[in-house]
């Protein structure tokens, strides 16, 4: 077996702003393996490097990335634990190939384009018209589920926007998110929480920065609002480090991105230790090209989610990769034609 990366380059088609950074471009790695047997038969996937919020986000990356591919055939993808977005990457590509190289990686209901998957509308930060300008949209667009990311403008207009959303729709129409990515200081956010409380909200994401497990217990045991562990489950890749985090800050839901939390053996293990604390979870996508996009989507497929899912940012790029996805409504669904164009790769 053979292995290749390539850069690649994705465009926002907007601005995409956090309360951690503004995003124009995303740096992403195609990674194809093949046989020299059968070199028209090959396998893709992405490592999907987020910089600065990828653990292994490192000068060196490019050069393990290369190491990686050159020494494919005696690779052990065990001790690639702590190079999350390239295991993510290569555990895609090689079942891939053993799939057949047609980007299908299981027989599900999803992946035969008969049902789709429900996923929440992403709403990014902006300006406080701009966020309801696209609060307007997707809510036109059929959503039933919301998700918003905070912090990133006075705290006064986003409670405005939510009330405005709830003045027009109760929870039993329309869940709501939100996602904080750690904006909250630990001194605030327990009222900040409080005051959010008031507008029925489903949970909310990493209220605060991740690495403070006693602060953010304390938080899980007193908010009015169930918490999602997001970005504190980053770089946490061996068994009894996840059980300590689990069993510490006890949240209410986990959110699971493959590519940032060790691939997909590792989020698996993650589902294993929730289930056994009876924590939820759901996964969404790290920015992934539609990649990588589809291969969250396809194993999300084939555990017969009953949550939303975050699975709706194949549309953010000017550039993506032609796939088989598409949304209509509120599920994203998978094309029988699988139209791929992976001439880019």
């Amino acid at each position: 077996m053979r292995a290749e990366y390539k850069k690649y380059s994705l465009i926002f088609k907007e601005v995409a702003i956090t309360s951690r950074n503004t995003l124009h471009t995303k740096d992403t790695y195609f990674i194809k393996v093949w046989d020299d047997e059968n070199p028209t038969l090959f396998g893709v996937g992405e490592a999907s490097l987020f910089r600065g919020l990828s653990a292994e986000d490192c000068p060196e990356y490019e050069d393990k990335l290369a190491e990686v591919c050159a020494n494919i055939n005696t690779i052990d993808l065990s001790q690639l634990k702590s190079w999350s977005s390239i295991l993510f990457g290569l555990e895609t590509a090689i079942q891939d190939l053993n799939c057949g190289g047609k980007s299908q990686l299981y027989d599900t209901p999803f992946t035969r384009g008969e049902d789709g998957i429900r996923i929440n509308g992403l709403i990014w930060m902006g300006n406080k018209e701009q966020m309801a300008e696209r609060i307007s949209q997707k809510l036109s667009l059929g959503f039933k589920c919301l998700k918003l990311k905070i912090g990133g403008i006075d705290f006064a207009s986003e409670i405005d926007l939510i009330k405005s959303i709830r003045n027009r729709f109760p929870k039993e129409i329309l869940e709501l998110r939100l996602d904080a990515n750690g904006a909250f200081s630990p001194t605030e956010a327990l009222s900040k929480l409080e005051i959010l409380s008031k507008f029925d909200i489903h949970s909310i994401e990493q209220p605060i920065k991740q690495g403070n497990y006693q602060v953010m217990s304390d938080i899980c045991k007193n908010s009015p609002i169930p918490i999602a562990l997001d970005e504190e489950l980053i770089g946490v890749v061996e068994s009894e480090a996840k059980i300590e985090l689990l069993d510490t800050i006890k949240p209410q839901y986990i959110i699971l991105k493959p590519s940032l939390a060790g691939g997909f053996a590792s989020s698996d293990e993650w589902i294993t230790l929730a289930r056994e604390r009876e924590i939820g979870w759901w996964a969404t996508s790290a920015l992934e090209s539609n990649v990588g996009l589809n291969a969250i989507a396809q194993w999300v497929s084939a555990k017969n989610p009953t949550m939303p899912q975050g699975l709706g940012t194949g549309q953010l790029y000017t550039n993506n990769i032609t796939s088989p996805l598409y949304i209509e409504g509120d599920k994203l669904y998978h094309s029988k034609n699988h139209n791929w164009d992976l001439i880019a790769i």
